[in-house]
């Protein structure tokens, strides 16, 4: 992962964003690390993986009773909204 200062972010926001597009930029402040700037498509994965993870969840609480069926349909309406 390419790591970058804020400063270099503020100069050189472009070129920033068409790093981002290949790999997640780190950006430090300060020396320590505050955010991650990624693609909207490693976003997207990022997003569609805990979705199912939460689906999965769900569906195991609905076959072992810790919820019911009502529960468990809204939770995966809320995860598809997400």
């Amino acid at each position: 992962m390419k790591t970058v200062s804020s400063t270099d972010v503020k100069n050189t926001f472009g070129t920033v964003m068409d790093s981002a597009l290949v790999e997640p930029v780190m950006v430090k402040k300060s020396g320590r690390s505050s955010v991650v700037i990624l693609s909207v498509t490693e976003y997207e994965r990022l997003t569609a993986i805990e979705d199912a993870y939460w689906a999965s969840r769900a569906l195991k609480a609905k076959a072992s009773g810790f919820a019911s069926a009502d529960e468990v349909q809204q939770l995966l309406k809320d995860s598809e909204g997400a």
